[in-house]
Order: C-alpha cells, then structure tokens, then sequence
C-alpha cells in the first residue's frame, strides 16, 4: 500500500472511528463498508471533513450479490456502491452499504450532499428496486413507467415477462406475455468441434 493510501486509511480511522465497518484496498484504492443507519452521517463527514474534502461523488451503482462468486452470497443481497473524490487532496475513495432488508431495500438518498446523485439513484431504483428515501422524485429512468420488475436484480427473467407492440385496432401500444421463445445462443466455434480445420 503506497504511502498515500495508508495516509487515507488512518485519517478515515481517525474520522469515523466505529462507524467504519471495514476498510479494503482493492484495485489501487480504499472501499469502506457502513452500515446502512450510519451512511448519511458517514457521507457528510466524508464530504465535509477538513483533511478529507470528497467534494465530488463520482458514481453510484446498485449491487445484487445474491449470487456473488457464483455461490450463495451469506450476507445481505442489495448494497450501493459510491465512489468519492477529493479533488484537493488527490484521493479516491469506494464506499459500500447494504440495505438492511432484503425484501424492501432501502438506502436513505445523499442528493442533499451531492446533487449529482439524482439519475445515479433513480437507476438503482429502477434496475434493483433500491429505494432511496429523502430522494424527491424517485422515478423509473431507463425502463418504462408501466414496466414490472426489476431488470438487474439476479431473479429477474432474461427475457422479461411481458413485451409490447403497438396494436393498429385499438391504436395504442399494449403490453402481452412474452412470446418470444428463450433460446441458447452458442457460438459457431464451440458448436463445431472441426471448425477451423485445414
């Protein structure tokens, strides 16, 4: 670990002491875990601090890891992952939290720290069904408003449950069970033992 980083790790120590949950170097940098209840008052602290200044949130994305190392996943399923800059002080910084509850997950929304978490939490919402409570207009982003489900989470169907076309009798666009069969797509090269054979 370059100097730099165990600088980080200490200072990070020093500021939220207990409320750190675990503190990883992965990829050439720091990924902190908090606990859910203690995430908005950890990102203020991260944002504000005065040796810490993560003025800039970078990227947050939703996780499922019900599925994770293609195993069963022992911990909770539905996390966010933030990733943080200090444009001052040079550093980066990942921050995960897990929603307490699998069956509703809910994470409370940081857009009043950083106002660019806006469309990076309405994705969450819309791909994971992560709800962000303090967020002001958690809506669907990339999918239909009339869509069903959640289309990143692990459980969700890889063609969908229903499609929809535009019905010329009725002049409008309807929704009807998925009608396209599910196939297996294997690449010519695997499905032919002699390809590639002088």
């Amino acid at each position: 670990m370059s100097a730099k980083l165990e600088a980080l790790g200490l200072n990070l120590e020093k500021h939220l002491g207990e409320r750190m949950k675990s503190k990883k170097l992965a990829l050439g940098e720091l990924t902190i875990e908090v606990a859910a209840t203690d995430y908005l008052d950890v990102m203020q602290t991260l944002r504000d601090g005065v040796d810490l200044g993560f003025d800039e949130m970078i990227d947050l994305c939703g996780v499922d890891y019900s599925a994770y190392g293609n195993g069963e996943w022992p911990g909770l399923r539905y996390a966010v992952v933030v990733h943080l800059l200090s444009v001052a002080n040079n550093q980066r910084l990942r921050v995960r939290v897990f929603a307490d509850n699998n069956d509703f997950p809910s994470i409370p929304s940081i857009i009043a720290l950083w106002s660019s978490a806006n469309w990076f939490e309405r994705e969450a919402f819309d791909l994971y069904g992560i709800v962000f409570p303090g967020h002001n207009d958690l809506r669907r982003i990339l999918t239909d408003y009339g869509f069903i489900g959640h289309p990143f989470r692990k459980d969700f169907p890889i063609s969908g449950y229903v499609e929809m076309r535009y019905d010329p009798d009725q002049r409008r666009v309807i929704y009807q069970p998925v009608t396209i069969e599910p196939r297996e797509n294997t690449p010519r090269i695997v499905r032919e033992a002699t390809y590639g054979d002088l």
